[in-house]
């Protein structure tokens, strides 16, 4: 009996000592999660660290919103009309202003200018039709106000066809327009515009091209701006190949700028191999004043270069050439590509090849 109790009372001090441990640990995790608690919590009332707002009022957006990204400030935009053009693009404003002392992360309030709203009629008089066209294509549709509860972008539109006539101002020039410079804009207008033909009947001297080869004839013809058309044919007694052997009318004469010389040209006697003779040929339409045309070529490993350029009023385009097979004529007016072909094949007849 006693050897029992002996073992009972083991046991109790066992359990007592344990149990008195297990309660001393407890209270300790308890402890600890205590102090991580409340010291989160005042780690949170703290905040964010502190930053002072960069000054960015008359600065360009981009550069503003990176000296805004340095300082961890965030931005928000609103977009404002100014009384400047020059203003379009630049921080007119800001809140809070330059210098407050602010927690990383604060929004900062940007007013940047979208440029002066188009409330009066330009003065297009005295410019050229083509960049009236151009900045009524690409200048208004950036004005995204309202004015008079229309968006600034459907106000102003060009009435074509616009009107031609004969003056002493260069050809395209505008000569008069409707509503006129300055009248204020109220809502959708139409603009009618009155451009010069350039002089009427303006007289040149025709050059003399009989005896060239084509590619110093296409120089004369650029140089001088005359009106042409070229066709080929087959050297025939004398006449040597490869050159101008008529022109009608001749040269060396004087005539009205709007004649169409037409120039006759034999085909070359020798051409290297894989190179091919040929006449560009395209139907232009009729243009009201001659406007710069461009003819390039891209060989087949991707070399390009301009074979001719010229005022050209429009009609049938004849440009003689020598390029290798598979190289691409590109034709351009005004620096925009209007047609494309192909060198695959040997026009009229083949020359000796070597």
């Amino acid at each position: 009996m006693s050897i029992f109790k002996t073992e009972l009372d083991a046991i109790q001090n066992y359990v007592a000592n344990h149990l008195r441990l297990f309660i001393l640990m407890a209270a300790g995790l308890v402890m600890l999660v205590g102090i991580v608690a409340i010291s989160v919590f005042f780690i949170y009332l703290r905040g964010a660290e502190q930053t002072m707002v960069p000054d960015v009022e008359g600065k360009e957006l981009t550069a503003a919103l990176l000296e805004l990204q340095i300082k961890e400030l965030y931005p928000r935009i609103q977009l404002r009309y100014s009384q400047s053009s020059a203003d379009r693009g630049l921080v007119l404003e800001q809140t809070p202003r330059a210098g407050a002392i602010v927690r990383a992360g604060r929004r900062i309030q940007l007013v940047v200018s979208q440029g002066v709203m188009l409330s009066t009629v330009e003065n297009y008089i005295g410019r050229n039709i083509d960049e009236v066209r151009v900045d009524l294509l690409t200048f208004i549709p950036d004005q995204t106000g309202i004015l008079g509860g229309v968006p600034v972008s459907q106000l102003v539109s060009l009435r074509e066809p616009v009107m031609y006539e004969y003056s002493s101002e260069s050809a395209g020039t505008v000569l008069q327009q409707n509503p006129e410079p300055g009248a204020s804009i109220s809502g959708p207008i139409t603009l009618d515009l009155v451009v010069s033909r350039g002089p009427e009947h303006i007289m040149t001297r025709l050059p003399n091209l009989v005896g060239l080869d084509f590619e110093d004839a296409l120089e004369q013809i650029s140089l001088t701006g005359i009106d042409f058309e070229f066709s080929l044919r087959s050297a025939q007694g004398a006449e040597a190949s490869g050159t101008v052997v008529s022109q009608d009318p001749q040269g060396d004469v004087f005539a009205s700028s709007d004649t169409r010389v037409m120039i006759s040209l034999t085909y070359p006697g020798i051409l290297y191999q894989n190179d091919v003779f040929g006449l560009f040929s395209y139907e232009m339409a009729l243009n009201p004043y001659p406007l710069l045309i461009r003819l390039d070529v891209v060989h087949p490993n991707g070399e390009q270069h301009r074979l001719f350029s010229v005022n050209y009023a429009g009609g049938r385009l004849t440009i003689p050439y020598v390029q290798p097979a598979g190289s691409v004529l590109v034709l351009y007016m005004l620096n925009r590509e209007i047609h494309r072909e192909t060198v695959s094949s040997i026009i009229g007849i083949p020359p000796i090849r070597f």
